[in-house]
């Protein structure tokens, strides 16, 4: 099994493109089973879990061609409607094939998935809001097996549906399946993240006609069908912003291209209270420190606060900067799995409940680590960097699911960093 290995005290400096962000393409390219006519999409990471989305896709009869950061989907001749557990036991993002094959093809048989161990994800509001649009599902065996076969003209109906809690990719299972839908649907406390703003504005290409993404209400009028078009997948706000805390921890200066700071205002906001300074166009992020921060108290919540994604970054980052802090998860109840690891490295840090007490110290000491999911192994990778001697994190298998050519990327700005086999 791989592991990095980090030689720590290093400054970052220069400059990197951002990555397409993995939480848009993979909603996206599930997308693809709606449309009639080949979609093709730009700026699609080369990541893990790109890979077996793909790969399911493939499995189901979409033709599927990859030239470097272009993907195009043919979705014209799909035969198989169901996503195995095999297929899906590695990525809970799998259950974003359901809406789009009950939509189109009025039957859909998708397992039950896996994915990261941060918590409990439940996917009941996927079911209930396909319900309330009035198709039938059962669970058997592990699988949810869906059918429109006894509605009218066998599609989905539009309908009205209060999600209990704000969930992302339930907000974009529900919207892909009501594009396809007869009559009008409203998606209330809806997900406001980028990611959902980017998926809609796909679809709307594709000839959908949805309104209102980016708040907590999204309408969604129902079309006949969807045809292929052109899309270029938004950038990653979650890897800009891991690069711009490694950038404030290590004193160092770092520029950050095709990165958009009007997604990253809560981030960008905290940086700058822990004493980095951040500059930016439209485009572009500079961060730029000496190093010697001050603890910033964090509280995640969904967007646009502070993002559970960026927790595990900043908490790394809390363990080495001036006074104390408090980290408070309110996304995900199992999200401090990293703890564990970076009070092996010498964090002091106490946990009650979901919330973190961190108190800096001087330096991080250099350990054998584990990465247990994959933002707890980007802020391992953090610690890493500003830790004395060598750090080695082991089970980075987490890492290559969400960040593109991570050691090319610190190694370009200076850290010494490689992996071995």
């Amino acid at each position: 099994m791989d592991k990095l290995i980090i030689e720590g005290g290093r400054p970052l400096h220069g400059e990197i493109t951002i990555s397409g962000a993995k939480n848009a393409a993979l909603p996206i390219l599930c997308a693809g089973l709606l449309a009639e006519t080949p979609l093709t999409l730009t700026g699609v990471p080369a990541l893990r879990d790109v890979s077996s989305t793909l790969k399911l896709l493939d499995t189901m009869g979409v033709k599927v061609t990859r030239d470097g950061d272009a993907v195009t989907l043919d979705a014209s001749d799909v035969a198989s409607f169901e996503a195995t557990y095999e297929m899906v036991k590695t990525m809970r993002a799998s259950i974003l094939v359901l809406g789009p094959l009950l939509a189109r093809f009025g039957t859909a048989r998708v397992s039950l998935p896996g994915g990261c161990a941060i918590g409990s994800r439940p996917v009941d509001l996927h079911i209930k809001g396909l319900q309330a649009m009035g198709a039938a599902i059962h669970i058997t065996h592990g699988y949810i097996q869906a059918s429109t076969l006894h509605l009218p003209n066998r599609r989905l109906q539009g309908a009205k549906y209060y999600m209990d809690l704000v969930t992302v990719t339930g907000t974009e299972n529900l919207m892909m399946a009501a594009a396809l839908a007869q009559g009008t649907t409203v998606l209330e406390n809806a997900a406001k993240e980028p990611e959902v703003v980017d998926l809609a504005e796909c679809l709307n290409k594709m000839g959908a006609k949805i309104t209102g993404a980016g708040t907590d209400a999204i309408t969604i009028h129902g079309v006949e069908r969807l045809s292929g078009a052109s899309h270029h997948i938004v950038c990653d706000r979650i890897e800009a912003g891991t690069y711009m805390v490694a950038a404030a921890m290590t004193g160092g200066n770092v520029t950050l291209n095709n990165a958009r700071p009007d997604l990253l205002e809560a981030v960008i906001e905290k940086l700058r209270e822990a004493g980095a300074e951040v500059a930016h166009t439209a485009n572009t992020i500079t961060v730029k420190s000496n190093g010697k921060l001050k603890a910033v108290n964090i509280r995640t919540a969904p967007h646009p606060a502070f993002p559970t994604d960026m927790q595990a970054q900043f908490m790394a980052m809390n363990t080495v900067a001036e006074g104390v802090s408090t980290v408070h998860e309110t996304i995900f109840e199992n999200r401090f799995m990293h703890v564990q690891e970076l009070q092996r490295m010498g964090a002091n840090i106490e946990v009650q409940g979901n919330t973190a007490l961190v108190k800096g110290i001087d330096r991080l000491d250099g350990a054998n680590v584990m990465a247990t999911d994959l933002r707890a192994s980007a802020g391992l990778v953090l610690a890493g960097l500003v830790a004395s001697d060598e750090t080695v994190i082991d089970r980075i298998y987490h890492l290559d699911r969400g960040y593109e050519q991570l050691e090319e990327k610190l190694t370009k700005l200076g850290a010494k960093v490689r992996r071995s086999h």
